[in-house]
């Protein structure tokens, strides 16, 4: 059951993400927090998951290592090692893309189940975006990658081969899927 703690940590979502928008959709990016969090408990996650399914990108988007010190103090060290090691980079400016996006996935293959479950949630929504924005934009898309077409492929491809070794089973099925139609559509 979510408890006062998963209430706070919509508010802290909220007030952190609330002048975040999605990349060139205007969308509120509140709605990626809230879309990888219902993906989460759908597929399992206890409250400590679905918090950090919330406050996944608050540390690398929202104040780095002081939001996640924050997060810590208000939620728990769970929920901030679990922020954490969701976080590919806590520093500003970031490190370079691909060295960013090889090492997340170098370290998703030795992390555990509770992060696995909540960063292939993470990845199912933003393929999904990518599908249905395709629809919309066709080619331009890739564009407001920072890997381009190329790239983000690479890592979707990346990313699905991980889920499918290491679980958990549902969700990296669906991102298997997703990754494949993403290849089609480019």
């Amino acid at each position: 059951m979510l408890g006062p703690r998963f209430d706070q940590a919509l508010l802290l979502a909220s007030e952190l993400h609330r002048q975040q928008v999605r990349k060139e959709s205007g969308v509120p990016y509140v709605s990626h927090l809230l879309a990888v969090c219902a993906l989460a408990l759908e597929h399992g996650a206890d409250e400590d998951q679905a918090i950090a399914a919330l406050l996944h990108d608050a540390v690398e988007d929202q104040g780095g290592l002081p939001t996640a010190a924050r997060i810590r103090t208000q939620f728990g060290d769970r929920v901030a090692e679990l922020v954490l090691a969701l976080t590919d980079a806590v520093v500003v400016p970031k490190p370079p893309w691909r060295a960013r996006k090889e090492a997340y996935l170098q370290h998703l293959a030795a992390a555990p189940a509770a992060v696995l479950l909540v960063s292939c949630c993470d990845k199912i929504h933003n393929a999904r975006s990518i599908v249905t924005d395709h629809a919309q934009s066709g080619a331009a898309l890739w564009s407001r990658f920072t890997g381009g077409r190329d790239g983000t492929l690479w890592y979707y491809r990346e990313l699905a081969a991980i889920f499918a070794r290491r679980g958990p089973a549902g969700p990296a099925r669906l991102l298997g899927e997703l990754a494949a139609r993403m290849q089609q559509l480019a």
